[in-house]
């Protein structure tokens, strides 16, 4: 429930709205926390505190007792404690209120951010995963595993982004809901084109509904086929479910997993120095670690630039490339983006396989031919010393 926050506050979150709505709806998450420090700290809301400060009080000051709120009163990382109080900051620079960034820097100290080194994930972990995955959560990891999106932008895809008469199948990706805020193609596996249309026909499978009449106090049951719209979000259970309340529930499901399998193992790091204490927040793995495996897999191939167009990154040199190039890239990637298509596998194995024996018979086509030249050489080389010989046997007569 959202607290009551006068002034300048509604402004300023309907000014980030305009920009992005899920932005506006954690900025002002954020700001009720610093509503709840203006009346802790100083027995005032939030709007009467910048009031203060826009008379005479130090913002500075004020900002570094918020640091010392948050650390001391939330479990927050290091780089969410500076997320928080930017925001705030640019509230009361929104709010008339100057604050120089030298002396921000200088005046407001924030908590050293750690980077973890992030657990990378082999073929063989994303294959376990997948196997102990239900049909949408399978569909959903897939995806991100053969394609390296976001997951906020695999969610937001709806069934006519998809162009299925493609070769290969291509999803597009509006720019409002991509990170970089550019329209992209992506190029879907063969593997991820067959789990995605399981899933879709799945969700649209006829079921048994039932149905209980508080009038009569009985059951009815009927056989129901719900109506394929080309506007509904893929991966949504319902039409009602929004792209944010689909992401928790898939959160829970994949945590879920990695519990079952023992690899949801969680980073650590210590909110309090004076007690020590041990925080664990954000796990080892996580969903966006298929992007990871998707980049460095692509990139280990030798096709670092692609890789950096492939997962959506702005200003890649490959934004430039022909979409017949794109795809003949692609598909020299394709397999290593394959965890379950065995027969896809296998097929691709024994093309492979007959390449490579191509290759050796020419190999010995060629080296069979180059023994014969040289067999030649030497037999005309005798010849030659042969004929050298008579010759001064001739000049001596």
């Amino acid at each position: 429930m959202r607290l009551q926050i006068p002034s300048y506050i509604p402004s300023y979150i309907q000014s980030v709205e305009c920009m992005n709505h899920l932005t506006a709806e954690i900025y002002s998450k954020r700001i009720n926390k610093f509503n709840a420090f203006a009346e802790s700290e100083y027995k005032a809301s939030a709007d009467k505190l910048i009031e203060i400060i826009k008379n005479g009080q130090d913002p500075y000051n004020t900002l570094n007792k918020y640091v010392h709120y948050l650390k001391y009163n939330h479990n927050l990382s290091p780089l969410s404690l500076k997320q928080e109080v930017v925001t705030v900051k640019n509230l009361l620079e929104y709010s008339d209120i100057e604050i120089s960034p030298r002396k921000f820097k200088l005046k407001v100290k924030l908590p050293k951010i750690i980077r973890k080194t992030k657990q990378a994930l082999s073929k063989e972990d994303i294959i376990n995963i997948l196997n102990s995955c239900e049909i949408r959560l399978k569909t959903f990891a897939i995806l991100l595993a053969s394609t390296g999106m976001r997951a906020g932008e695999a969610l937001s895809i709806r069934i006519k982004d998809l162009d299925l008469d493609s070769n290969p199948v291509k999803v597009q990706l509006r720019g409002e809901v991509t990170k970089t805020k550019v329209d992209r193609t992506i190029f879907l596996t063969d593997e991820a084109s067959k789990q995605l249309n399981a899933w879709i026909d799945y969700k649209h499978r006829a079921r048994r509904v039932c149905h209980f009449d508080r009038m009569s106090g009985k059951c009815t049951t009927s056989m129901r086929t719900p109506e394929k719209d080309k506007g509904d979000l893929i991966f949504a259970a319902r039409e009602s479910m929004s792209v944010h309340n689909v992401y928790i529930n898939l959160c829970l499901g994949f945590e879920r997993v990695l519990d079952r399998l023992h690899m949801g193992q969680k980073e650590e790091f210590t909110v309090n120095p004076t007690s020590n204490k041990k925080h664990h927040r954000r796990r080892r793995i996580t969903l966006h670690s298929f992007r990871r495996f998707v980049k460095s897999s692509i990139s280990d191939l030798g096709y670092a630039d692609f890789s950096e167009y492939f997962i959506g990154h702005s200003g890649s040199t490959y934004y430039r490339k022909t979409e017949k190039e794109k795809i003949q890239l692609f598909r020299k990637i394709e397999p290593h983006l394959t965890f379950l298509d065995y027969p896809t596998l296998e097929r691709k194995g024994a093309d492979v396989e007959a390449k490579v024996d191509n290759l050796e018979q020419e190999n010995q086509r060629l080296r069979h031919s180059d023994q014969l030249k040289e067999d030649a050489l030497a037999t005309l080389s005798d010849q030659v010393m042969k004929l050298m010989v008579e010759v001064q046997e001739l000049k001596k007569r």
